[in-house]
């Protein structure tokens, strides 16, 4: 397997520009992040409709399994590092997490670039909005309400915010693999001794050899985190534009420093935290 790293003036231009980065959303596969959640499907009797044999069945079986290992874990902290192709330019950002699944809540801090933007959604709350936060002269325009999904927060970026989180990155790809168990020119490959750093890992990678009508990416592959069983990262590849190019990475997604069930509270998703910079 190639290894991977682990990781101006307040007018209309900037406003925008912001918006882009404040919009972000981190999951693969830009259909499915639309989509209603697996957690309310019967996952393992859509896995078992599989073709017996299909190469993927191991990596969809596995990925359900770090799915259900989630259903213990309320809350969590981390470090997510991103990566996106957008057009022709990737863009690069680390950020620090803080994420509730019910009810589902994100709140994110901005490490780079753009030190100090953050970003909260709370479900529920806001009129389902984001509230986001620039630092410097541009704080002066004071929070901003914006619609998740609406055209100047979806600008530049490939998928929601209301997308963020390991469960639903994990349920994502699972979705985008169960509708290839219809093809036969599948290839799945398993590393169990991979690393991210010093931080041990199994990796499941699906490649598709040829492109086809629906198939965004000719490869996927996530990362299990081998003491914990989470999934911790995902990345994707799309197809080369000539014979003889490599595939692009067009989205990766890797979760550090995972802290689970640290009890996080309302406080955590409000603008009005006194040790936040709203």
């Amino acid at each position: 397997m190639r290894k991977d790293p682990v990781v101006n003036s307040m007018n209309a231009r900037s406003r925008r520009d912001f918006l882009k980065i404040a919009g972000s959303a981190f999951a693969i596969g830009s259909v499915a992040s639309l989509r209603p959640s697996l957690a309310d499907t019967k996952l393992a009797a859509r896995i078992e409709d599989a073709p017996a044999e299909h190469p993927l069945l191991p990596a969809l079986r596995r990925t359900a399994k770090s799915i259900e290992s989630l259903s213990a874990v309320e809350d969590y902290e981390a470090i997510l590092v991103r990566e996106e192709l957008i057009g022709r330019k990737t863009t690069k950002s680390r950020m620090e997490l803080k994420l509730r699944h019910k009810p589902f809540s994100a709140y994110l801090n901005y490490v780079e670039p753009n030190a100090g933007r953050e970003v909260i959604y709370n479900e529920g709350q806001n009129d389902g909005n984001l509230q986001v936060h620039e630092t410097g002269f541009a704080s002066l325009v004071g929070t901003l309400s914006l619609d998740p999904t609406g055209k100047l927060a979806m600008d530049g970026n490939r998928h929601p915010v209301t997308m963020i989180g390991i469960r639903k990155m994990a349920e994502t790809v699972l979705e985008s693999w169960l509708t290839l168990t219809s093809r036969d020119d599948v290839k799945v490959n398993y590393y169990p001794s991979a690393k991210i750093g010093d931080l041990a890992c199994e990796v499941y990678e699906c490649k598709l050899t040829k492109a086809a009508a629906g198939a965004e990416f000719q490869s996927t592959r996530i990362y299990f985190d081998t003491t914990t069983g989470f999934p911790i990262r995902a990345q994707a590849y799309g197809f080369p534009e000539k014979s003889g190019d490599k595939a692009k990475l067009v989205e990766d997604y890797l979760y550090l420093n995972l802290k689970t069930n640290v009890g996080l509270k309302n406080v955590d998703f409000d603008v009005a935290n006194s040790k936040y910079g709203y």
